[in-house]
This record gives structure tokens, C-alpha cells and sequence, in this order.
């Protein structure tokens, strides 16, 4: 039984620039508070941890020492969190990646313009809290297009973004889904040269869904697959769902020790890919364990 492991897997550029960001702190200080998880891997967290990093959140603010340092992870943070560390004297190490900056600022200058923004993606994500919070939370959250066509007001200029690590499908019917409903509430009538106007800016990571190719024929090429992520991982569950359309063989998890024999009865390839906040590390150790287990 051969086991290979995805080359095209492992930690997104924004990932591993975070987690420099810490280790170098760790390195020079011994010390370093992140704002949440800094990634949604366990075992990631885990080791920085171990190292000397404590994962905190915005309300633990007040019992920190004025001049401790606070890393704000890749996801992002809400100008609300800026403004508390000002308050406590806490320096802020922003990590935040440049991919997800660019997209808080986009979605700011809409606001300014006093377009309703609606954005796809989860409530409760990190990096969807900050977003929403350069709106000062007045954006619409969507997950699906019968939903975006409940909650948004047809009767203001409007403009679609999405959380970095979601399905380009699904972003795609609900970008048609509004305009198809704009077009019939206008067309053809008094008001047609009245119409809305409105946007759909695509704002999903280009690495994130640059990987679909590529792990689609991972998947394809191996008798099982192992998918390996944190259940937090908000672009595993994408990344999964697409290797699952072309291998029915794909298990998720986030410990090598959840791995059962029964997995791989008739095998003849293991498959190891995982998350862009999975590190190559934690893929190579499932490989070990799965050789020396179950060959």
C-alpha cells in the first residue's frame, strides 16, 4: 500500500505569514498573545502554544499589562478591536493577511458610499466578524441565493463581497440570483432608468479555490483519501466537499489516532491532503502513523 501525501497542500502564504510573526516574537521575547486561534488547527495551535504563545480574546484585554504585544491573526479584526488595545496600552503585532485587508477596505470605501453591502459568508467566522465590523455590523450576511433575495432591499444600490474561503459556486448563483431579480423588478419599466446599481465583487482567495483542479485529481488518483483539518476550518469543509465529488473514499480528520483500519480494506493508495491551515508537518506524521500501522 503506497501513501502519498498532496504537494499542493499546506499552509496559504497568509497562514505562513502569521505564524512567522509569532514564532519570531516567541523567538525574541519568549511571550505573545494571539487574538483567538491563530489558525483553526489544533495541533498548530498546540505547538505555538507549548513555545510560549497564550490565545486570548478582546475581553481578556483589561487584565493584560500595558506594552504587551497581541497578535491579530490572518482573519482580521474589527476597527473595534484597534481601538480597545489603544485604550489598554496594548501594541498590536497585525498579522492580518494582506488578501483579507484589502478586502475589509474595499467593503469600507462601499460603505462610506452608502451602498447596502451583503456578504457571503459564515456569522460567526473570524474573519466575517471583521468585515461586518468595517460596516460597523450594518452588513447583510448571506449563505445561499434564496436567502440573499429574503434580506436584501431592492430599493438601494447594493454591492456583493464574499469571506475569502468560500465556494466561487455558490457565490456565483447568488451574484445571478440578485441581478436576475433586479432585471424583473426593472426592466421594462417605468423605473428602468431608475434601476439599482449594483456589484458582485468576487473576493474568495484565489488560492483557496486555485486548488480545486488540482485536488480533484489527488482525489481521482487514489484509492482513499485522508483529510486532514481542524473542524473549525471554515475553507476545510470547502475543500473536503470537493475532493468527496470525486472520490467517495475521503475521510476527515483532525488527530492520526481517529484514523480506523476498515478505511482501507482493498487499497492499494493512500491519499493525505488537508486544509490551507493544515501544516505539511501534521500530514507527514499521519503518513508515519498510517505505514507503520496499517501496511
Amino acid at each position: 500500500m503506497k501513501v502519498n501525501i498532496d504537494t499542493s497542500a499546506g499552509f496559504c502564504w497568509g497562514v505562513v505569514r502569521a505564524i512567522d510573526f509569532a514564532e519570531n516574537e516567541l523567538k525574541d521575547a519568549g511571550r505573545i498573545y494571539s487574538l483567538g486561534d491563530i489558525i483553526h488547527n489544533a495541533a498548530e495551535v498546540k505547538r505555538l502554544n507549548d513555545l510560549g504563545m497564550e490565545t486570548i480574546t478582546v475581553e481578556d484585554f483589561p487584565r493584560l499589562e500595558p506594552g504587551s504585544k497581541v497578535l491579530i491573526r490572518a482573519h482580521g479584526e474589527p476597527p473595534s478591536t484597534y481601538q480597545k488595545a489603544i485604550k489598554y496600552g496594548i501594541e498590536i503585532i497585525d498579522a492580518t493577511c494582506p488578501v483579507v485587508a484589502k478586502v475589509q477596505e474595499r467593503i469600507r470605501k462601499f460603505s462610506d458610499e452608502e451602498f447596502q453591502v451583503v456578504i457571503f459568508g459564515k456569522k460567526d467566522h473570524a474573519e466575517v466578524i471583521g468585515l461586518r465590523g468595517v460596516t460597523e455590523d450594518r452588513a447583510i450576511l448571506v449563505l445561499s441565493p434564496e436567502e440573499a433575495l429574503l434580506k436584501v432591499d431592492f430599493s438601494r444600490k447594493t454591492v456583493l463581497f464574499s469571506q475569502t474561503t468560500m465556494d466561487r459556486e455558490t457565490f456565483a448563483r447568488i451574484a445571478e440570483a440578485l441581478r436576475e431579480r433586479i432585471s424583473q423588478l426593472y426592466i421594462g419599466s417605468i423605473e428602468e432608468e431608475a434601476a439599482i446599481e449594483f456589484h458582485a465583487k468576487n473576493t474568495i482567495c484565489g488560492q483557496v479555490s486555485g486548488r480545486d483542479k488540482k485536488l480533484r485529481e489527488f482525489a481521482r488518483s487514489n484509492d482513499v483519501i485522508i483529510f486532514a483539518a481542524g473542524k473549525k476550518s471554515s475553507n476545510g469543509k470547502v475543500l473536503f466537499n470537493i475532493a468527496r465529488e470525486e472520490n467517495q473514499r475521503v475521510y476527515f480528520v483532525e488527530d492520526a489516532h481517529e484514523i480506523s483500519p476498515e478505511w482501507f480494506e482493498k487499497a492499494e493508495s493512500i491519499g493525505i491532503t488537508g486544509a490551507t491551515s493544515t501544516p505539511k508537518w501534521q500530514m507527514q506524521m499521519i503518513k508515519t502513523y498510517i505505514e507503520n500501522n496499517f501496511s
